[in-house]
């Protein structure tokens, strides 16, 4: 029997953050847990006159990919996905990881190649998403969303119950109406990214960080879910040679199915010149070393979802904890105004919830 908040769920990614119209092309893109959602996604799709199809990923493909292919052969870019990154008008990427540690045993330099290899189709998919963009405004629509499994719940420690009450609390699928939350909070982010508009210095200070960088003329988005699935972030793009001082990531930054912990990173001119990790050493370097651009913030964004209260190591939903901040190594959104380009895009979270100071003060907003 079908849960439910799947069914609530398809409805208000299909209607709300995708907003799909008649004549849509949309690519579903998930694992084989992630079934139940894609059935309900292309009930509601159908519904709304737009054209699904659903790509499934199996478990264990990518580690054989990254064990066996020749470096000419993870260059290689199916011609399925490009085309759906350069000419579908929604997408959504569903996660639902069997085993969230698969990739651990993979050599990042193998990962880097492929990183590397899908940089300008990732650029694409930014150009696309971008509402100003004056080619082709918005004219792709994208979406990320987790559907909880037992092992993003092991990931989280807590019970697959427990843990899907967490999730679903977090896409508002538990108020009486998700889309007209949804849209409180965007009206209460708007507040805060008009208050924005002017500020010219950031200065981050908390437990082992002390940061400066400016965000002079770039502009503060809102992510209200039709972007990803949670929202509750606002965010903009630092002004790339700016970044002086030093932060230390609170919680653990995942990427590619690996986890980093402990991450403190020291800024010169815009450059991380010293980077160490508890753990995760080798990783965090070559993700580093990736390109010019992985050295460089492109993105700052407060977390703002009241429902995540708690770290769940996993990006997707530790960046919207309330009370935090996060920065993004690598490749900016050219809807803030950056123009950092690089095939890295890692968000990691620092927690200003005790001592932080800023446009927030111990985890409250203060304007």
């Amino acid at each position: 029997m079908i849960d439910l908040r799947i069914q609530r769920l398809a409805k208000l990614l299909s209607h709300y953050s995708l907003a799909l119209r008649q004549g849509d092309r949309l690519a579903i893109r998930t694992e084989p847990l992630g079934a139940p959602l894609v059935l309900e996604l292309m009930r509601e799709a159908l519904r709304a006159g737009a054209h699904p199809e659903y790509f499934i990923s199996l478990p264990g493909a990518a580690e054989i990919m990254f064990q066996e292919a020749s470096d000419e052969q993870l260059r290689y870019i199916s011609p399925a996905f490009r085309t759906m990154v350069e000419e579908y008008e929604a997408a959504i990427t569903i996660i639902a990881a069997e085993n969230t540690k698969s990739m651990s045993g993979i050599n990042p330099e193998r990962m880097a190649i492929k990183q590397q290899a899908l940089s300008d189709l990732s650029a694409t998919q930014l150009k696309r998403t971008n509402p100003d963009d004056p080619h082709a405004p918005g004219s792709l629509r994208w979406n990320g969303v987790l559907l909880p499994t037992n092992a993003s719940a092991q990931d989280a420690e807590m019970s697959l119950a427990d843990f899907e009450n967490f999730v679903y609390r977090a896409y508002f699928l538990n108020e009486e109406d998700p889309v007209a939350s949804w849209q409180a909070l965007s009206t209460q982010q708007e507040r805060m990214v008009q208050g924005l508009k002017g500020k010219r210095i950031v200065h981050l200070r908390g437990q082992d960080t002390d940061l400066t960088f400016s965000i002079e003329g770039r502009t503060f988005i809102n992510d209200d879910a039709h972007y990803n699935m949670p929202g509750g972030e606002f965010f903009t793009g630092p002004v790339e040679h700016t970044a002086n001082g030093y932060i230390r990531y609170s919680f653990p930054a995942t990427f590619q199915g690996r986890s980093v912990e402990d991450v403190r990173l020291r800024f010169e001119n815009g450059v991380v010149v010293e980077a160490s990790a508890a753990q995760g050493q080798p990783f965090l370097d070559k993700m580093l070393s990736l390109d010019e651009g992985a050295r460089r913030l492109g993105e700052f964004a407060f977390g703002n979802n009241k429902n995540v209260d708690r770290c769940i190591k996993h990006t997707l939903f530790d960046e919207k904890m309330g009370g935090t901040v996060h920065l993004a190594l690598g490749a900016s959104i050219p809807q803030t105004g950056g123009v950092n380009h690089s095939a890295l895009h890692w968000d990691m979270v620092c927690d200003l919830r005790a001592g932080g100071e800023l446009f927030a003060r111990d985890g409250q907003f203060v304007i």
